[in-house]
């Protein structure tokens, strides 16, 4: 049984097994939980990062577009998210987090840094999020509202999270925390992530949270 499909059995979202991985066990990292609720007011531009330049993707990067299509797919729709949305959103990011065991690319792949989805094995900070970031598209949630980007955590060292784009402002996903919260409550120095209108691209950040 490929890993996507364990997934998908845990999982109550159908989410295909298009790319089939090793089985294996599963740590259990968090149990926090994920309230958000929609700002009533119109969102203010401070709750969005915003774009400084054009950028290149890091290094463990390039070529992602070619390996899953879906990681820079734009949809022709581009509703907005529903509560039932952002309870689907929040669950993924919890069982995600839960299932899967962090472990470095240095470990894994005898490299110091490749973007792909986790193995039975685990999987870095890249590979969380591109696995929720599939999940997420999987489930019709529109691809140019989930971004991956890079940052520097509060040890300031090199980490990489999940943005969701609502209307209201950016949140991040995050496999250090089940709880999913607005860019600036993260501390984090935002460095870049994808290009909101080209997810093919890259643009530069460098804004602290």
């Amino acid at each position: 049984m490929t890993y996507m499909s364990l997934f998908a059995k845990r999982f109550r979202v159908n989410i295909g097994t298009s790319h089939k991985l090793k089985t294996g066990t599963f740590l259990c990292l968090f149990s926090l939980t994920m309230v958000f609720q929609p700002a009533a007011s119109q969102a203010s531009t401070n709750d969005f990062l915003k774009v400084k330049l054009a950028i290149n993707a890091p290094a463990g990067a390039r070529g992602i577009c070619n390996k899953y299509d879906w990681v820079c797919s734009s949809s022709r729709t581009n509703r907005s998210l529903t509560q039932a949305d952002l309870r689907l959103i929040g669950d993924v990011n919890r069982k995600v987090n839960r299932q899967i065991r962090d472990v470095a690319d240095e470990i894994q792949y005898r490299r110091e840094d490749y973007w792909t989805l986790p193995t039975s094995g685990g999987g870095d900070c890249e590979d969380y999020a591109l696995l929720k970031k599939h999940e997420l598209v999987r489930a019709g949630i529109a691809p140019q509202r989930l971004l991956l980007a890079t940052v520097l955590d509060h040890k300031r060292r090199s980490h990489a999270v999940l943005v969701l784009r609502t209307d209201q402002g950016d949140l991040i996903l995050d496999n250090l925390s089940n709880q999913i919260k607005p860019w600036r409550k993260t501390n984090y120095t935002f460095l870049r992530m994808q290009n909101p209108e080209q997810p093919k691209k890259w643009v530069g950040l460098v804004i602290n949270g």
